[in-house]
């Protein structure tokens, strides 16, 4: 998985290309990622993105409608950007998210797969991915 550093990297640079953009479409290439069906993930197309954060290892992107996707990167997930429309193609490939200005191409360089994405409706819904483990940047010596 990568660490706390790589996670803040990713949701800086995410921040920049996506936060105020429409999320046109997602496309999967392999139907193992989503681990959520309510609400439904075609929900999230057309939903602007609002803000791009993190939670412990997850990658949160906030979108119109209390809507949340949580991205776990596991080991060897990886975002890429790429120009709109780019193709999800090769044995690596997991999903794209199509923005007017380009494409996230997300993927996972093992053959176990255990990257996941999920879709959740608002804050609570984030309860089953808080695990109890200590925010360093938020904690005091007591």
């Amino acid at each position: 998985m990568p660490e706390f550093p790589d996670v803040t990297v990713y949701v800086e640079a995410l921040r920049t290309r996506i936060v105020g953009q429409p999320l046109q479409k997602i496309r999967f290439a392999s139907p193992f990622l989503l681990r959520s069906v309510d609400p439904p993930i075609d929900e999230a197309n057309g939903r602007i993105v609002h803000d791009v954060r993190r939670l412990a290892k997850q990658i949160l992107w906030y979108l119109d409608g209390d809507l949340i996707l949580v991205f776990h990167l596991m080991i060897a997930g990886r975002f890429h950007w790429k120009p709109t429309g780019a193709k999800a193609a090769g044995k690596i490939a997991l999903a794209a998210f199509d923005f007017p200005t380009g494409t996230v191409l997300f993927t996972e360089a093992s053959s176990k797969k255990r990257a996941s994405l999920h879709l959740v409706r608002g804050e609570s819904g984030l309860k089953q991915f808080t695990k109890g483990g200590i925010e360093i940047f938020e904690s005091t010596l007591e």
